[in-house]
């Protein structure tokens, strides 16, 4: 029986950049057997481990340029923000080995009662075992990064299953992990179907499970998972902002169109909501959508795009779905709402849509920002926390006391004082709440994530 194909788009024009085998059933298998003897078989000493990152850091740094336009071809990232992502995924490489010299256990004190007399201890950190990562399209190469790193640094052995739409940035990445000297079978990249993709993540000899994408199917996995397997799930959320009247107008204005349109609006933490006091609202709208309306959509490889594609058509039919419904519910549009072509959507400003539309209730995932005024700050919060749905949140404000107080009150994982809802430093956690996620993200966090305490207790 001949194997599936993958085949790989430009995602602007849909010029096919690559046609790839898929694995089949015994192959998926075959990988978590070499995983797991790989396993058995003790991890790598610590100083190889910094040692292949090391180098790993200056192979993905000589492709840099070839990384970015990689980033762009496939996933449509505008080639600017592309080459951030590399610069990003270069440093989450550095951390990770910074990382590695905190993996330490500790003394137990045994004197605490009579019973411990006699008695020393201490704990040691030992690999959790085969690494399984699901991984997304936004972000091809940070992502990758997030998921491979943590388990490359602490020992274990990974097999990732990128998004099929973006497979050749992780494709590459492993490539030159190898490269850098990581033994062959230690990382593997797994392109499956979804019927295979599950029986890869729930298979019993999985210590460990990492998903970044929807929170159907995060959690639908999960609730699969072998027991005893671990899991960090990062899904999407809708980022709510909340500008207060004591706020700086003119420095928020000029940075939320870019908060909330950056990589078409496909980040789970891009700007969607956004609250205003209600005699300002019209206003501040129309701001932004003056801004908004300049910005270049086209072909993420040309260097004057601002915004690129969306993922796929279907998902420029669903958006433009999506906002013909909260005009017909009675949003008002300031700018935008057309379809450019089949998947490319025009930057848009919505100002109060319904409370109950989608674009109000559902993770929008593309170009739109909704403007909402309120009366009192305490409605935009109780708005803000209304959802199922919790990752980052924002409040902007001069007043120090009222913004500590909104922040205490923000239902999310972090909250933003005068910043966007998108800002993010890799060793940071990060992490979803509610429906949102499970478990910490953070280069740092996840290698923890993927470590087991052992406790050695030894008498006289």
């Amino acid at each position: 029986m001949a194997a599936e194909k993958l085949i790989v788009n430009q995602a602007y024009t849909g010029e096919v950049l690559a046609e790839l085998k898929m694995h089949d059933s015994a192959q998926v298998d075959a990988m978590l057997s070499i995983a797991q003897a790989l396993h058995k078989s003790g991890c790598l000493p610590a100083h190889e481990r910094i040692r292949i990152l090391q180098k790993l850091a200056e192979l993905v740094n000589a492709e840099h340029e070839d990384f970015a336009r990689l980033i762009a071809n496939e996933g449509g990232k505008p080639i600017r923000d592309a080459r951030v992502e590399v610069t990003r995924a270069i440093d989450g490489i550095r951390i990770a080995v910074a990382e590695i010299q905190n993996i330490q256990g500790y003394e137990v004190p045994m004197d605490m009662t009579a019973a411990g007399v006699g008695h020393t201890a201490f704990t040691i950190m030992e690999p959790i075992g085969v690494v399984v990562a699901v991984s997304a399209f936004n972000h091809p190469l940070n992502l990758s990064i997030h998921q491979v790193i943590p388990a490359v640094a602490t020992g274990c052995p990974v097999i990732i299953k990128p998004a099929s739409v973006t497979p050749l940035c992780a494709l590459r990445l492993v490539n030159l992990i190898k490269e850098a000297g990581l033994p062959e079978g230690w990382v593997q990249v797994a392109l499956t179907n979804r019927e295979n993709s599950e029986k890869l993540v729930t298979d019993p000899r999985v210590g460990f499970f990492s998903f970044i994408g929807s929170a159907k199917v995060g959690w639908y996995l999960k609730s699969k998972l072998a027991p005893g397997t671990r899991c960090a799930l990062e899904h999407g959320g809708v980022a709510p902002l909340i500008f207060d009247k004591y706020a700086d107008e003119q420095g928020f204005i000029n940075g939320v169109v870019k908060a909330s349109m950056y990589h078409s609006g496909q980040v789970c933490v891009s700007v969607q909501r956004v609250y205003v006091p209600e005699d300002r609202a019209t206003e501040m709208a129309q701001k932004i959508a003056d801004i908004a309306s300049k910005q270049v959509v086209g072909d993420a490889i040309n260097e004057d795009s601002d915004l690129g594609p969306l993922i796929l058509p279907k998902e420029t039919d669903r958006i433009e779905a999506w906002v013909d419904e909260a005009i017909q519910e009675g949003a008002t549009l300031i700018t935008g709402g057309k379809r450019i072509n089949e998947v490319s959507y025009e930057p848009t400003v919505l100002l109060n849509p319904a409370k109950g539309s989608k674009v109000s209730t559902q993770e929008v995932f593309g170009p739109i920002v909704c403007i909402y005024g309120y009366q009192i700050i305490n409605d935009a919060i109780e708005q803000a926390n209304s959802l199922d749905v919790s990752f980052q949140s924002a409040i902007f404000s001069d007043d120090v006391s009222l913004a500590m107080g909104v922040a205490k009150k923000l239902e999310a994982s972090a909250v933003m004082i005068n910043d966007y809802t998108t800002f993010r430093v890799d060793w940071m956690p990060f992490a979803g709440r509610k429906h949102s996620g499970y478990g910490i993200g953070g280069i740092g966090y996840s290698m923890r994530d993927m470590l087991e305490h052992k406790m050695i207790v030894t008498k006289g």
